[in-house]
């Protein structure tokens, strides 16, 4: 087994266990025009719109987008500018449900006949990474096999941080979409060896799906260990394959490509019943959820406040989007769920711990999965040494927080890591 430094979390993984079941259909939705990675969607209806289950209601003409659809039916009450978590401004539709959630009559399922079939009907869904990162699928199924051929399809169903169950429950529920979605992307992309990597907590959807893929040669079951961020795109190439994606690199560079396990099944079931991307299997959990832990289908659109008064989650101080590693903390409890959220989470304790010196111990240094040094990086970043930087690869950095919850002083080294990122020209 081929292995990245990283560290050992405590699983919390409480929910595994509770099937998922739909969240009661909300009164609105707010659904903003950006939830991927790319240019943000032309808004395509206003004020006064009826709208139905998966009607396109925002798309963009640039390459690096995917189109946005209604989770709900309805009438548009407003549309308006909208904040992102990010700090960026962008579109949003509101929407008042109508309680019928009627399915829009124009959608079929998408006739899917070869490569390029494929990822027109990829993006026609509006599917994006379910996996938390939000980069068009599409975008990366669309590389040039005569430059970059890919001989292996690794399918991510680690789901190593903390607290979150969503992807483990798409194992356990939906095997055999998953199955029939891996070979539809193998058959129309040409990739003829895949490698579905499930960390060994998890020993029961690993045994479901070894028992699944018996007969089936193309499709490699691989058991890590489960040590943090074994998820990680870059990590997880290594330990299935053995291949460094360099600086600069995509995983397509190595022959590699990666796809979340809920993305590859979504992709087989918008090709049996044409409906998008329209809502996301989440993990509701932590410490101030006092009931309905779970897991839950929820329309794209609701808002976080809707979910934590089904917990009754009153003495929630911190909330995150995602995990308590890589997560991202709402600053306010009407964001919405989008299409790159796989957790709610919410905590009693939202203190942060008091910041001391620098001790030079090293651990940021023995944990980071890329023998990055955090400690030299946070003194070049104080002293704006772009040069140095650039020296110390800052732009490896994927963000994964091992150097911080690592560190006996408790400095905020990711976050310093990303702040450095900006220093640098991008090209």
């Amino acid at each position: 087994m081929n292995k990245l430094n990283g560290i050992h979390l405590a699983h919390n993984k409480g929910t595994k266990k509770c099937e998922t079941i739909d969240f009661p259909l909300p009164k609105s939705v707010i659904i903003p025009m950006s939830q991927h990675m790319g240019a943000p969607c032309d808004c395509l209806v206003k004020k006064g719109d009826e709208v139905t289950v998966g009607q396109k209601i925002g798309d963009s003409g640039a390459f690096m987008s995917a189109p946005i659809h209604s989770s709900v039916s309805g009438k548009v009450t407003d549309v308006t500018d909208y904040l992102l978590p990010n700090g960026s401004v962008c579109k949003a539709v509101v929407i008042e449900t109508d309680g019928n959630q009627t399915v829009c009559p124009d959608l079929r399922p998408p006739i899917i006949n070869d490569r390029q079939s494929l990822i027109a009907a990829v993006r026609d869904c509006g599917l994006t990474g379910l996996g938390g990162a939000g980069f068009p699928t599409h975008v990366k199924l669309n590389y040039d096999p005569a430059k970059t051929p890919v001989d292996t399809l690794v399918i991510n169903a680690a789901e190593c941080e903390p607290y979150i169950t969503s992807d483990y429950r798409e194992l356990m529920e939906n095997p055999n979409d998953i199955i029939e979605g891996i070979l539809l992307v193998q058959k129309y992309m040409g990739i003829p060896m895949c490698k579905v990597c499930i960390e060994n907590n998890k020993p029961d959807a690993i045994e479901l799906m070894k028992k699944k893929t018996a007969e089936i040669g193309s499709i490699d079951i691989i058991t890590l260990p489960a040590e943090y961020p074994q998820g990680a795109e870059k990590v997880i190439v290594y330990s299935a394959t053995g291949r460094i994606v360099a600086e600069g690199e995509l995983p397509s560079h190595q022959g590699v490509m990666v796809m979340n396990v809920s993305t590859v099944s979504h992709i087989y079931r918008y090709s049996q019943d044409g409906i998008p991307l329209v809502k996301r299997r989440i993990t509701f959990d932590g410490d101030a959820v006092t009931e309905n832990k779970g897991n839950y289908f929820v329309p794209i659109g609701t808002r976080v406040s809707e979910l934590l008064a089904h917990g009754k989650a009153e003495d929630a101080k911190k909330i995150l989007y995602g995990g308590p590693m890589m997560g991202m903390c709402l600053f306010d409890t009407e964001q919405p769920v989008t299409k790159t959220t796989n957790a709610i989470l919410a905590f009693r304790n939202g203190e942060s711990p008091k910041t001391t010196a620098c001790i030079r111990c090293g651990k940021c240094v023995r944990t980071c999965p890329f023998g990055l040094m955090p400690l030299m990086i946070e003194k070049a970043y104080n002293a704006k040494d772009v040069e140095e930087l650039k020296k110390l690869k800052v732009m490896l950095c994927m963000n994964c927080g091992c150097c911080s919850y690592a560190c006996p002083a408790h400095r905020p080294l990711a976050e310093i890591n990303q702040l450095a990122k900006t220093l640098i020209p991008r090209k």
